[in-house]
């Protein structure tokens, strides 16, 4: 049987439903739409990024040979393409229940559905979880794969050096570390390689952020660093409300959970479309299938998704 608010799951309820694009709601709740860097919203279900594939090689001119005749080179770029895949959920409540309200029980549904969404997104985007094809395998499973991942130590400060030191190797500069909130504490506590509280170091400067809506798996990995820049995303449809007093929705398995007309219902529809990808160009200092813009510190006996 689906799931249905009912009067026991809200005390207080009004009629009046006010309904509207709430992306920025769900901006707060995901990492991922907050540190990514966001494209212009896509025209169609697909955005195709050029991204360099193989770069320009210079020779020096040897007069003995060949007349000193100079050689010629090439570029090539690569498509990288960005799926609008859609996001959604219907959410079906009782119409006594809101003819029975003090308060907007919409009003107080938007902001959880908005955190489910950011929860998702960062679940599908980060770790691979429930993740749409087009996504890919998500950004710490392909770390792991490229051989980006470093194993903790117990030195942090040391540990997030090695982690910034793969992200560059591969040509990327690190903007930020990305984490779990059980990563402030460490942070807390973290010192330099002589003992001394970290300050103004070049670690300690750097842009932190901690994942707060439940999404982070510690058992796979303690955190990311990376340039996130170099992930993009955007989106197709923002979040939309619909609200339909009509119709019927059905369990997985085909059978009728709710008849709207005929169970005096409601049912909230939630809409959220968007596509992301890591395009990774070759660049002057790795050209290799191995490089990628983000690296991660993962525990000693971590967890394979």
């Amino acid at each position: 049987m689906a799931n249905m608010i009912t009067k026991s799951d809200a005390s207080a309820l009004i009629p009046e439903q006010v309904f509207g694009e709430i992306f920025k709601e769900a901006q707060k709740y995901s990492k991922v739409l907050q540190l990514f860097r966001r494209l212009p919203n896509m025209t169609s279900d697909k955005m195709r990024l050029k991204v360099v594939d193989s770069l320009p090689v210079a020779y020096w001119v040897n007069e003995t040979t060949n007349n000193g005749r100079k050689n010629t080179t090439k570029m090539a770029w690569d498509n990288v393409y960005l799926t609008a895949e859609e996001l959604a959920v219907i959410v079906p409540i009782k119409d006594n229940v809101l003819n029975d309200a003090d308060v907007d029980i919409w009003e107080q549904v938007k902001p959880e559905l908005a955190k489910a969404i950011g929860k998702k997104i960062d679940q599908a985007v980060l770790f691979g979880v429930d993740a749409p094809t087009s996504f890919g395998a998500g950004i710490i499973p392909t770390i792991v794969s490229k051989a980006k991942s470093v194993t903790e130590t117990g030195r942090l400060y040391s540990d997030i050096n090695d982690v910034m030191t793969a992200v560059e190797e591969s040509g990327y500069e690190v903007t930020g570390l990305l984490g779990g909130v059980g990563l402030k504490g460490k942070f807390r506590m973290m010192t330099d390689t002589t003992g001394q509280p970290l300050n103004t170091t070049e670690i300690g400067s750097l842009n932190r952020a901690f994942v707060d809506n439940g999404a982070w798996d510690k058992t796979v990995a303690t955190l990311i660093a990376g340039d996130f820049n170099e992930a993009v995303y955007s989106i197709r449809q923002d979040v939309t409300f619909d609200v339909f007093k009509e119709g019927v929705i059905q369990n997985p398995d085909g059978t009728i959970a709710y008849n709207l007309m005929q169970e005096d219902m409601s049912a909230l529809r939630v809409v959220f479309r968007f596509g992301t990808a890591v395009p990774n160009p070759v660049n002057s200092l790795d050209g290799t299938e191995t490089r990628y813009p983000f690296a991660a510190l993962v525990p000693e006996n971590t967890v394979s998704l």
